[in-house]
């Protein structure tokens, strides 16, 4: 199971990342493939690929601002949350994709 996604926040620095981050984690405990896109003030990384996204069960869109090319994602299952809140809920929310999309 593959579970995509892009971190963005307004600063563009340690949220973006650590909410990235959250969710690989979360991804490996609950053996789910996460690949983040992180869009910080650094630009773009890890950039989705059209393949990622197209095995992607569904999409995390955690952002506090517009994200870059959210259009890639029509047609997809979307989830939206602030992106402090999903750092800290990053677990639980992998952990309920896992348990719907199985």
């Amino acid at each position: 199971m593959k579970v995509v996604g892009v971190t963005a926040c307004p600063s563009g620095v340690a949220h973006t990342y650590m909410t990235a981050e959250a969710l690989v984690i979360a991804g490996e405990k609950y053996g789910v493939d996460v690949k983040i896109e992180t869009q910080g003030g650094a630009g773009i990384d890890n950039e989705l690929t059209p393949e990622d996204i197209k095995e992607a069960v569904c999409v995390i869109l955690s952002s506090d601002i517009a994200i870059e090319g959210e259009e890639r994602f029509h047609g997809k299952k979307v989830m939206r949350m602030g992106i402090q809140d999903l750092m800290k809920k990053a677990d639980p929310v992998i952990k309920k994709i896992k348990e719907t999309f199985k």
